[in-house]
């Protein structure tokens, strides 16, 4: 007999990979699909897809920013599944196309939830990933570019307190925890050390509740990878 699975649902919390639809961070290579097998002609199917290893919904290893950290084959299994704490912050993004993620934010939702636990997955629900597949995603006008993210000093706190450990993870539904007005990528420095990695472009957050669920990030190790595009699950707790 199978024993009853000791979690509630996966869910995905990845977009679906589309040229048609995923927006693309500016300068990153273009997202295409050929068609080089078909059933009639061939017996089977097969495309060839190029895109770039940060395209649609993805994560991020350590040397993505730093030369001498570790590639994507060279992470521990353990470093892909982690508790995941989800932070809503669509009220403040939705006026503030440049708001950044403060400790306050995060102690209100301590003050509610408890303790983030160590090396977690902290993610920033900011009402992103709605906007997917729109010209709201990256913005127009005056708003181009214009997106989201953490606070330096948020992320300061989050390893200085340990919730950031040598393992853990930033979340978040934007093309990275960055603001996207950043041209340093501070928080991203800041993030990719020791076993550490990030989540981009997460779709479906209104399923992830605030505290007890598990993501657990599927997709290719490339040797050498700075990431990849990726499935995303979330493990929702059996309540």
């Amino acid at each position: 007999m199978i024993s009853p699975r000791p979690f509630q649902r996966l869910v995905s919390l990845s977009h679906v990979h589309d040229p048609a639809t995923t927006p693309l961070f500016p300068g990153d290579p273009e997202f295409h699909t050929d068609i080089v097998a078909t059933v009639a002609n061939d017996g089977y199917y097969l495309r060839y897809i190029q895109q770039g290893e940060h395209t649609g919904t993805h994560w991020g290893a350590p040397i993505h920013f730093h030369s001498d950290g570790l590639a994507a084959d060279e992470l521990d299994l353990d470093d892909l599944l982690l508790p995941a704490v989800k932070v809503d912050v669509r009220e403040q993004c939705a006026g503030d196309r440049d708001y950044a993620v403060t400790v306050a934010d995060l102690k209100q939702w301590e003050g509610r939830h408890g303790r983030i636990p160590d090396g977690a997955a902290v993610i920033a629900w900011t009402g992103w990933d709605a906007k997917w597949g729109t010209p709201e995603f990256i913005g127009t006008g005056e708003s181009a570019g214009h997106q989201p993210g953490f606070a330096v000093e948020t992320v300061e706190w989050l390893l200085r307190t340990g919730r950031l450990g040598r393992r853990g993870a930033l979340g978040i539904d934007t093309f990275g925890p960055d603001l996207g007005t950043d041209d340093t990528y501070a928080v991203s420095k800041l993030l990719y050390r020791d076993h550490r990695i990030s989540l981009e472009c997460l779709a479906n957050l209104v399923t992830v509740p605030a505290t007890g669920a598990w993501i657990l990030v599927g997709g290719p190790l490339y040797s050498g990878g700075s990431g990849s595009p990726a499935t995303i699950f979330g493990i929702l707790p059996d309540r």
